[in-house]
């Protein structure tokens, strides 16, 4: 989750607690926000809750209490930590925008691929890889987060990559060594994607543990989106040609000499002979001769 870094403000202490509207005790509180007194108190000592006013020894809590209180709730149900929500919550208290911050916030960090998660079972997993999948492998699998073990079930956050996997087992190929290439693979592609991402931060770099001022938010927010394709585009077109460039190599080295080897054995096999650009070049053109353009 993306953290902004910016001084915590002590504007929710000093935010007044008593005037018009409903009034609560701790207990009425949590149970009219749908959560529990030991959460209400643990927001307040994080300082993500501004205490109560105090009238001899009970503590009364007003609407404004209540609205930031459901709103730590659908922050944490979105999948922020309780230290997103406090950063959030001061810039609240500074004046800014809390839909342009989480706007901002999710084009950081919402999810690159439009993938949908799937659960297999064991049965449905023997039946794709076979004898394949072995305890070792599977231990592999479990270990790169290829499967996530749920219950008598496995998810697959990537069920494309999975099936892909499981298709060049199929074809011979060791799956325990395909596993180890995405293990080689992801220490390099995640130094690459650190120094991607980074380019994409770069905007907020310039204002140092402040945020950005609030007129730059939805510009910031936009500029992210419209990077993220690009960067997409870019790695899966430095990929491809990586690729052509390594089978290019490939045949070179392997194909081409296993050919001309074929050729010197069986030199009287038309199909083989010869390999080289000669084979593919046609012969120049001749032109006609005198008396064939007089015919």
């Amino acid at each position: 989750m993306v953290s902004f870094r910016f001084k915590k403000s002590s504007a929710n202490k000093d935010t007044p607690t008593s005037g018009q509207g409903r009034e609560f005790t701790i207990d009425e509180l949590a149970r009219t926000a749908n959560t529990t007194v030991r959460n209400v108190r643990a927001y307040q000592d994080r300082g993500l809750l501004a205490p109560p006013e105090k009238r001899g020894r009970v503590g009364y809590y007003s609407e404004d209490h209540l609205s930031r209180l459901k709103l730590i709730g659908q922050m944490l149900g979105r999948g922020y930590t309780l230290g997103n929500i406090q950063e959030m919550l001061d810039a609240i208290d500074k004046g800014y925008d809390l839909r342009q911050l989480l706007g901002l916030t999710h084009a950081i960090t919402s999810p690159w691929t439009d993938e949908i998660p799937k659960n297999y079972n064991p049965v449905h997993l023997a039946t794709m890889f076979g004898t394949n999948l072995s305890r070792g492998a599977l231990a592999k699998t479990i270990e790169l987060g290829l499967l996530e073990p749920d219950g008598l079930r496995y998810r697959a956050p990537s069920p494309k990559i999975l099936h892909a996997g499981a298709e060049m087992a199929s074809a011979g190929i060791p799956l325990v060594e395909l596993l180890d290439l995405i293990a080689s693979l992801r220490g390099h592609l995640e130094s690459f994607c650190d120094q991607a991402v980074s380019l994409f931060v770069k905007e907020l770099d310039q204002y140092g543990d402040n945020l950005p001022p609030k007129d730059e938010l939805p510009r910031l927010a936009q500029l992210i989106w419209k990077i993220r394709p690009l960067a997409m585009t870019a790695i899966e077109s430095e990929v491809s040609r990586a690729l052509q460039k390594s089978a290019s190599k490939f045949v070179d080295e392997r194909i081409v000499g296993l050919i001309d080897k074929m050729a010197e054995e069986m030199p009287n096999n038309p199909a083989l002979q010869p390999t080289g650009l000669a084979a593919t070049t046609p012969p120049p053109a001749t032109r006609p001769s005198a008396d064939e353009k007089a015919d």
